[in-house]
């Protein structure tokens, strides 16, 4: 992947804006219609049960309507590397709302958020049953509580990702991954995959992508519903060896891998 950053400061006219709109506005109403009766099929006893070429059908539509959610907006879904299969801690650097659905769109797996998100109506139900672990911020005692669960889940079988940066960033760089995350690998025995994520052209990080200064959540998703067709990368990266690292050293090694593919460093 190319150094690195898509500046795009300078602010033109965009005159097709009004016509992606008039586009992609129906494909995500349309995307949102389907998916209560989606969800209560595919996360109901029955459809846990049933699989499609070996993989379950609620894990298959999840990935399916992530990536569908992700395309809605314009986006052209790019992978390089594969996902570690079986219980893998992924982590990743944190640049938009969208990670979790790019994320998820390539493999099923656990991600942690914050609690008020399990109130919100149908999409905390959603989330709870995609396998989201919630967490209160600013308490010591529920992160605490969402490490064992996190470990937990990898020693059912089941995998997790997490962005060690603790929020997302302006796109620039990958800021300093917290390693105290980075324990609950080490505790479940399992592996860690580092996972890249670039939203631009060419390999080159748009800097319109992530939440500007004082935006909001529903500015963004506007923006962005709006904005010209850009990639949304996902790079599987070379697992880190636990071994007989301590969490910094292990948390600077994920780090440096993404940095590197990212072309920041």
């Amino acid at each position: 992947m190319n150094a690195a950053i898509e500046n795009t400061d300078a602010p033109r006219r965009d005159w097709l804006r009004p016509l992606r709109y008039l586009v992609r506005i129906p494909l995500l109403i349309l995307l949102v219609v389907i998916a209560p009766p989606m969800a209560i099929f595919v996360f109901s006893p029955l459809g846990a049960k049933l699989s499609i070429n070996g993989e379950r059908l609620d894990h298959r539509a999840t990935r399916w309507w992530s990536g569908a959610l992700i395309r809605c907006f314009g986006f052209r879904i790019r992978r390089v590397g594969e996902p570690l299969p079986g219980a893998t801690l992924f982590v990743a650097n944190h640049v938009s709302w969208m990670d979790i659905e790019l994320m998820h769109s390539q493999r099923m797996m656990s991600f942690v958020a914050k609690s008020e998100i399990a109130r919100w109506p149908f999409v905390g139900w959603l989330a709870t049953r995609a396998g989201t672990i919630y967490h209160q911020r600013g308490s010591t005692h529920s992160l605490a509580s969402v490490m064992e669960a996190v470990v937990a889940r990898l020693g059912e079988g089941g995998s997790a990702g997490v962005f060690p940066e603790g929020g997302t960033g302006p796109g620039d760089r990958v800021r300093t991954f917290h390693a105290r995350i980075f324990q609950v690998a080490a505790d479940a025995n399992v592996p860690i995959q580092p996972v890249a994520l670039c939203y631009g052209k060419n390999g080159k990080m748009d800097l319109s992508v992530p939440f500007g200064a004082k935006e909001s959540f529903f500015g963004n998703v506007v923006r962005l519903l709006g904005g010209p067709r850009l990639d949304a990368e996902v790079h599987f990266l070379e697992p880190v060896t636990i071994a007989d690292e301590g969490r910094r050293e292990i948390a600077e090694a994920a780090r440096a891998r993404i940095a590197a593919a990212l072309g920041y460093e």
